[in-house]
């Protein structure tokens, strides 16, 4: 039975166009997302998850983490508490302080945004208990609008954004053939104490998803290799990769000792057949025959 793998039909007309020299590659666009995790009291962490919108133009339907493209404005300055935007920049292998800065502000602004939950607090120990208000809600959609600056909303709320609540997880970069690229960093945390998680239900709710769901990653893996849930290699290598875990802080306490180093699919042609790989990721490889239809779908069905 084929697994959930997101595999856009288009690909292998992409990369044949690619090796002939007949495509632009484009330049991936920084990003940050967030497993956010939650203790569920049997000796493993849930993590927050959101279906894409169908109608989305980039893996619609798929099942993903809160996250989007870094907001220019991440790079102004703001109240800050944990390791500094210096200390950040070594971690994430990026050339200086403010664009790790602005890496760190997308993970929390994107958060709030999406999941309504903000890793920030009154002072450098706190944070904030209750994100539901009518007046948070005003100014969620201010900042998915765009209209407001994440750096104003805080300092607004005398908030400071409590970046030693992240632990950065894993950096993965869209493939040389798609035409929407992203250079993206992932981040554990955990959902603080008080603060929920909204309904993509909601009328008012984000409109990049139409569902949310708290899940173990052991289940979401299932329902990935049973093909019910659709998700891009990232998101069910990330989930993998927390199975070891039995809790949110023995995650975060983990994070420090993660390989960084970015994942690039590879993409070869062997005669008329397209081979699709990411690197240290095997289950993922795919074999795709010249009429465009996987000719075994490598490992992964």
């Amino acid at each position: 039975m084929s697994n959930g793998q997101w595999y856009p039909p288009e690909w292998p007309d992409r990369i044949r166009a690619l090796a002939a020299g007949e495509l632009a590659v484009a330049e991936p666009r920084r990003a940050a997302t967030v497993l956010l995790l939650r203790d569920a009291g049997r000796g493993r962490p849930e993590v927050h998850m959101l279906r894409r919108r169908t109608s989305m133009a980039f893996a619609g339907g798929a099942y993903a983490y809160p996250g989007g493209g870094v907001d220019p404005r991440d790079e102004q300055p703001v109240r800050w508490a944990g390791p500094a935007p210096a200390e950040w920049a070594g971690r994430l292998g990026v050339p200086g302080a403010a664009e790790a800065q602005a890496i760190v502000c997308a993970a929390v602004r994107e958060t709030f945004e999406e999941a309504g939950v903000l890793l920030a607090g009154p002072t450098a120990a706190s944070v904030v208990e209750d994100t539901t208000g009518d007046d948070w809600e005003a100014d969620r959609a201010a900042l998915i609008a765009r209209e407001l600056g994440f750096a104003d909303f805080l300092d607004r709320r005398g908030l400071v954004l409590r970046s030693d609540l992240l632990g950065a997880w894993a950096r993965w970069i869209t493939p040389e053939f798609e035409p929407r690229r992203y250079d993206t960093w992932f981040f554990v945390a955990a959902l603080p104490s008080g603060q929920r998680t909204r309904d993509a239900d909601a009328a008012d709710s984000s409109t990049e998803a139409d569902r949310t769901v708290w899940i173990g990653p052991d289940q979401a893996a299932a329902g990935y290799d049973r093909g019910e849930l659709l998700m891009m290699p990232p998101t069910i290598a990330t989930l993998r990769s927390l199975l070891p875990y039995g809790s949110p802080a023995e995650a975060l306490a983990a994070a420090g000792g993660r390989d960084l180093a970015p994942v690039l699919a590879r993409a070869r042609l062997e005669g008329d057949q397209v081979v699709l790989s990411w690197p240290g990721h095997e289950e993922f490889t795919k074999l795709v025959a010249a009429e465009g239809a996987p000719a075994n779908g490598g490992k992964n069905g």
